[in-house]
């Protein structure tokens, strides 16, 4: 951005920079007693002060007022997305969540690995105590320090643990679907606030070119009626046809502002509000039959990526849950050292043994919790087939509305031709006196219309044809 200054030698206004040549002459000027005035010196050099003051505020006001004017950022529907992609807030959460559940399956696989355990107690007791109630251990204390570390392996829990991890990774995998179901509506998000902005600036643009039609109108008539070739009532319907445009432009200046405000909340840019968009191409026509888009989006859409990975996944938990049945065998040791204590202790001790927990009867737990199990795998199977369902209906309206928006492009510019020659017929009748003021205002209300239809056509086929892609699982 450049600022640039122009500072005029003299003010227009109230006040005005004194001259440097009347400055001059001021300290010269004589007092009644033919001596130097002093006051014509202070004068001069207070109004210079003064002056240099309104300078440096003009400064600062222009600075304050370049500050405030945002710059416009330029745009290509590419990098929008990618912005979007870096900035948005949604998309970056997702992501975390996503590596967050990576580390399930490190958590649960932990219990397989060997747990060693460092220990170090110190004993003092009574002589002779023994311990009457709250273990069964070797009743009798000893004043004792000890050292010694413990280990402890899980042998096999026959695969409760592996089904365990393997339903965490399939979770998180699951996860990873959730972070492309995110970014896909990201995108969808920029892209349909980026074809809405295109839309309102060509809206914007036929209601300038409107406002400037109608007012040359206005001013004619206007003339003709001054003249007493035309009756008050005809500029009264140009005043009005006038008006009628400027309540469109005005229109269209918020639409344009609306939508310049959802594309920088979509991009992650909350504070931007002004962007220059490059046109894009327009799209390839839809296909004849909508079964291809079907069969594409039962393949391509996260969110059935996602259910199918979240069914998997119930089903290997319900898996681990019927493992609960079996026991578990692991093996536990223990070694040290005494430096100090009692006679009765050795300076070293160790043990190692084998441990196997075998359940036998725990009131139904782990059958109502394998059952549950099972009951949550049979309904992540049926929320497959809901979702199979919606992403058919969703793909099937897209399609319809894509192939109605495509059908329009060639419509409007039928009706836009047909408004331009009835304008220009109504024109010519009404500039040689064969038709009324009423018959001319119809036409221009009609042109305008053909116009604005005409601009909204393509980027409504722009922004159906990014539905259909995101319904599809190929927005890209």
């Amino acid at each position: 951005m450049q600022l640039e200054f122009l500072i005029s030698p003299t003010w227009s206004g109230h006040a005005s920079l004194p001259r440097r040549d009347s400055c001059r002459r001021s300290r010269f000027e004589m007092g009644p007693e033919g001596t130097p005035d002093p006051a014509g010196k202070g004068a001069c050099a207070r109004s210079e002060s003064r002056s240099l003051l309104r300078l440096v505020m003009l400064a600062f006001v222009c600075l304050g007022v370049a500050g405030a004017q945002q710059q416009t950022m330029h745009l290509t529907l590419a990098e929008a997305r990618r912005i979007a992609l870096q900035n948005n807030p949604q998309f970056s959460a997702a992501r975390l969540t996503a590596a967050a559940a990576y580390q399930v399956p490190t958590e649960i696989k932990a219990v397989i690995q060997p747990q060693f355990v460092g220990n170090l107690t110190g004993v003092g007791a009574d002589s002779g105590s023994r311990l009457a109630a709250g273990a069964l251990n070797n009743p009798i204390v000893y004043d004792r320090i000890g050292s010694g570390m413990s280990i402890s392996q899980l042998i096999t829990d026959f695969g409760r643990t592996n089904a365990l991890a393997s339903s965490a990774k399939l979770h998180a995998e699951a996860q990873d679907q959730q972070v492309e179901t995110t970014r896909a509506n990201i995108l969808l998000a920029v892209s349909r606030s980026y074809f809405a902005v295109l839309q309102a600036e060509s809206v914007l643009h036929v209601a300038e070119e409107t406002v400037k039609e109608r007012q040359l109108i206005a001013e004619q008539v206007g003339a003709l009626t001054s003249a007493k070739l035309k009756s008050q009532l005809d500029l009264s319907f140009a005043n009005v046809n006038l008006a009628d445009a400027k309540l469109l432009l005005a229109s269209a200046q918020n639409n344009i502002a609306s939508a310049q405000a959802q594309l920088a909340e979509a991009m992650g840019l909350p504070g931007q509000t002004a962007f220059a968009l490059d046109d894009e191409p327009l799209p390839q026509a839809m296909p004849d039959q909508v079964q291809p888009l079907l069969d594409e989006a039962l393949r391509n859409r996260p969110e059935l990526a996602n259910l199918r990975l979240e069914e998997n996944a119930a089903e290997r938990f319900a898996q681990a849950e019927r493992d609960l049945y079996f026991p578990t065998i692991s093996v536990v040791g223990t070694a040290g050292f005494v430096p100090t204590g009692q006679v009765q202790i050795p300076g070293r001790y160790g043990a190692v043994g084998v441990n196997v927990s075998i359940p036998i009867f725990n009131g139904g737990l782990f059958k109502a919790r394998h059952t549950e199990a099972e009951l949550k795998a049979r309904a992540a199977a049926q929320n497959i087939t809901a979702q199979e369902n919606r992403v058919i209906r969703d793909v099937r309206t897209a399609w319809l509305a894509a192939t109605t928006a495509y059908d329009k492009l060639g419509l409007t510019q039928q009706l836009l031709d047909q408004a331009k020659l009835a304008l220009d017929l109504a024109q010519s009748r009404y500039n040689l006196g064969l038709s009324s003021i009423v018959e001319l205002s119809q036409a221009q209300l009609n042109l305008t219309s053909a116009q604005i239809s005409a601009a909204v056509a393509k980027y409504d086929y722009q922004s159906q044809a990014a539905l259909v892609a995101f319904q599809t699982g190929t927005l890209r």
